[in-house]
């Protein structure tokens, strides 16, 4: 009788041991999965801002800068409410972003997005082609990602953004 409860013992310590690892993989792979659609939401995020400069869109953009943003171009540093302003009047139109490259790095609640760019834009009534690299630093608050900084770094179009 000792030979068999030692045997269905082991069988039944084999098949948690067994479970164990699976639930534990599962884990891993849902985490990673969940890192992935956070960076990919990032991109998204990034991708329709881009947009709503274009369309001179200050209602989404409003929702998305933080109040303490800022940013930072080749002819100065502001916060949202001038942000906001510029893209409105059009003193600085995004007409167009096409993105080349992007890397998204996570940290908790804190995401930053590099992104090469060729930014078509009118800048004070005249036209600008430029490469650049944007960096953007999201925080997320509640269920909801929240621009902190935007910063237009000018580069060669040989500039690779390193994964």
């Amino acid at each position: 009788m000792q030979l068999h409860s030692q045997s269905f013992f082991k069988s039944v310590l084999a098949a948690t041991f067994l479970g164990l690892c699976f639930v534990l993989a599962g884990t891993q792979s849902s985490l990673a999965q969940g890192a992935a659609g956070q960076e990919q939401q990032i991109i998204d995020l990034s991708k329709k801002k881009w947009q709503w400069m274009a369309d001179k869109n200050v209602d989404e953009l409003a929702k998305l800068f933080d109040d303490k943003a800022k940013f930072v171009h080749m002819s100065g540093t502001w916060k949202k409410d001038e942000e906001l302003e510029i893209i409105k009047t059009g003193s600085i139109w995004y007409r167009k972003a096409d993105v080349h490259d992007v890397a998204v790095e996570l940290f908790d609640d804190t995401a930053i997005i590099w992104s090469r760019i060729t930014l078509e834009s009118t800048v004070r009534g005249s036209e600008a082609k430029v490469e650049f690299t944007v960096t953007e630093v999201y925080k997320k608050r509640g269920a909801d990602w929240k621009l902190l900084a935007l910063t237009f770094s000018s580069v060669r179009d040989t500039h690779v953004i390193k994964h």
